[in-house]
Parts: C-alpha cells; structure tokens; sequence
C-alpha cells in the first residue's frame, strides 16, 4: 500500500491518504503533548510503544465482537486504518475519580465510583474540549440520539472487556476517552486509538501512575511506564 499526502496532524499522531479511497495510515509520532499542547516533549521509543500498544487493544476488542478501524500494522510506527467520517464527540468513562472529575467536583482522588460515570466533550481544540451533553450534540448535528445511544453501550461494553483485561495484570483502569466513526455502509465504528494517552492506568496495589499523568505531573519515567504496562499484558514490543 502507498503511502501519499499528509491529511491530518494531531498532537501524536499523523494521518496519511493511500492509494486506497477507503483506508488510510496511522502514524504513532513521539511527540508528547499536555495542556494543550503547552508543554510537548519528545520521547524516544513512544511513538511505537503506542502503535503496538494501541494494535493488541484494538484485537482483544475486535475478539470480543467490537468493530475497530484496525487493518494492519505495517512498521513499528504504523498502522493502516480504515476510513472513518469521524464523529466530534468524545465518550468518557470513569471507574475511579481523577484528573478533572476531582477538579470539578471536590471528590477524592482514587474514590471508587459504582456506577462507572459516562461523559461527552466535544473534539474543538480551540475551545479546548468543552463538556457537552446529549442535547447538544443533537441540537448542533455532532452526532445523532441514535448514534450517542450505540456509542454509550459500546463505550460501557468496551469498558467491561478492558477493565477485566487490565485487572487480569494488576491494574485499575481508571478512566479513558474513545472515539468513534462512520464507515461507508454507516456503521458506528471505534476509531483514533487507545493507549497511555487516553487513558488512566494505576498499579492495583500500589496505586502508582502508569500513565499520560506522569508527563503531565512531571514525574518522570513516562514511556518506561507505558513498556511496563505492555509488558504485564504481555504485548508484543
């Protein structure tokens, strides 16, 4: 497959047109960003950590009856993807309280929340990811009450296979963010990607961060994390 014209330039990642109509190439960059992109390092080794990291995820789902974008992988820093018209909304879940739950609220940091909370924020860098609810985004056309509707069962279903898959390997999935898309035949399909920087990861025991959180909080160690968190699921680097 031909790679051809950049399309696309996130914060992390890159996407590429090939000479396909309907797919497209992830490329896992080692940049990393917060705030904003007011603070971006780059890391050595994260980019592929990432792109292998994000690929076993996308399979254990696929496995368990989700459709992803996934096609192939193709380098250590690249992967093929089908092509989605992505919807602006992103779906959060939260199994433990942290990051801005506890800013806005004045919970506990690591309080157990039963349910698990869901939230929408729309994806608009400028305005910095605002909060949304459902009415919104029917009111504005970001997405439809049926497509929120399959994206919210989908998103808590997802978050029933991977916590059990992270708890399997010693850890608390505590929150992450999923996006979702389009495909030709209209088809609600996971899309972006899931990795340490979407997410939150601690130690069960310990409650250390193996996360995104570590750069944010300058903690230092931040792609040895994401290695150690591969490896205890046993992903293949």
């Amino acid at each position: 497959m031909e790679k051809r014209t950049e399309l696309y330039r996130g914060k992390a990642k890159t996407v590429y047109t090939t000479d396909d109509p309907d797919k497209l190439i992830l490329h896992f960059r080692n940049d990393t960003s917060a705030f904003d992109g007011e603070k971006v390092e780059q890391l050595e080794r994260k980019g592929m950590v990432n792109n292998k990291f994000n690929n076993f995820i996308m399979g254990k789902l696929e496995a368990a009856g989700i459709a992803t974008q996934i096609v192939d992988v193709v380098s250590d820093t690249e992967t093929v993807v089908k092509k989605l018209h992505m919807i602006p909304v992103e779906c959060v879940v939260r199994n433990y309280a942290a990051g801005s739950l506890v800013r806005r609220l004045g919970v506990e940091e690591g309080q157990a929340l039963t349910p698990a909370t869901f939230e929408l924020f729309l994806k608009n860098d400028a305005l910095h990811d605002p909060m949304i609810n459902e009415s919104h985004a029917v009111t504005f056309g970001w997405a439809t009450a049926e497509q929120l509707a399959t994206m919210k069962a989908l998103t808590f279903q997802i978050n029933d296979v991977l916590k059990q898959l992270f708890e399997d390997a010693g850890m608390l999935l505590v929150d992450f963010k999923l996006e979702f898309g389009l495909d030709s035949a209209g088809n609600i399909v996971l899309g972006d990607e899931f990795s340490p920087d979407g997410c939150r990861l601690w130690d069960k025991e310990t409650r250390k961060k193996l996360d995104k959180d570590r750069f944010r909080q300058g903690l230092g160690g931040v792609v040895e994390a994401y290695e150690e968190v591969a490896q205890r699921l046993g992903v293949p680097l």
